[in-house]
């Protein structure tokens, strides 16, 4: 093969991560995935650590944030938080490494935040409510990303299919006068969501809240 590079190992440990989980993702096995001794990898990464952050910078610089334009600051920071959700929705992994690392330590979403923290002052909050938001914004972004709305990592879609009916009918079997509206909504509470209006109402709701905010100043 080439020479060895940290995104060449980072692809190939994100396709382990997502097929067969975070824990499988080692430094023998993805030195025997690529060919090489693990020596080779530890110019690169020197732990597990290091790998994981490697990981994380590799999925998110898939996803470029635009430059400031002229637009309304609310439709340029939708546009942000809808690419990161839908860059980290196509590794099944990603929120499971995003949780295992600081994201300060990741250059790529430093530049997503970077972005969202101007986007904020744009809008005229001040730097501590920019912090604040910022942080509820792109930890939203994460949990969207992580709902299983579309991925079903390790299960068949007969296996999906019966965990719904499973849930579904213990809802169903709650008693009504306590849950009347978890009794009421029972299939539509465990039925797979669309991704795209899962993503495009939950940002929504988020976003309005922010311009809430920033109208009562």
């Amino acid at each position: 093969m080439g020479k060895l590079t940290a995104q060449a190992i980072a692809e190939r440990a994100l396709q382990i991560g997502d097929a067969e989980g975070i824990e499988a993702v080692t430094i023998r096995r993805l030195a025997a995935d690529l060919g090489v001794t693990p020596m080779a990898l530890y110019w690169h990464y020197k732990n597990k650590e290091q790998l994981l952050i490697g990981m994380a910078d590799h999925l998110i610089s898939g996803f470029a944030p635009k430059e400031a334009d002229e637009r309304p600051w609310q439709e340029q920071l939708r546009e942000l938080t809808l690419g990161l959700i839908r860059t980290l929705r196509s590794y099944p992994c990603a929120k499971t490494i995003l949780e295992q690392i600081d994201p300060i330590t990741v250059p790529s979403f430093l530049t997503v935040w970077e972005a969202a923290l101007r986007l904020t002052r744009l809008a005229g909050f001040g730097v501590e409510e920019s912090c604040l938001i910022t942080k509820y914004l792109l930890d939203s972004a994460i949990s969207f990303a992580g709902a299983p709305v579309r991925h079903r990592a390790g299960r068949t879609p007969e296996e999906v299919e019966e965990i719904g009916r499973t849930k579904r009918a213990g809802l169903q079997a709650l008693n009504a006068d306590a849950y009347p509206h978890l009794v009421e909504m029972a299939h539509l509470l465990v039925t797979p969501l669309d991704a795209r209006l899962y993503d495009t109402f939950g940002v929504d709701l988020v976003i309005s809240g922010i311009e809430a905010l920033a109208a009562r100043r």
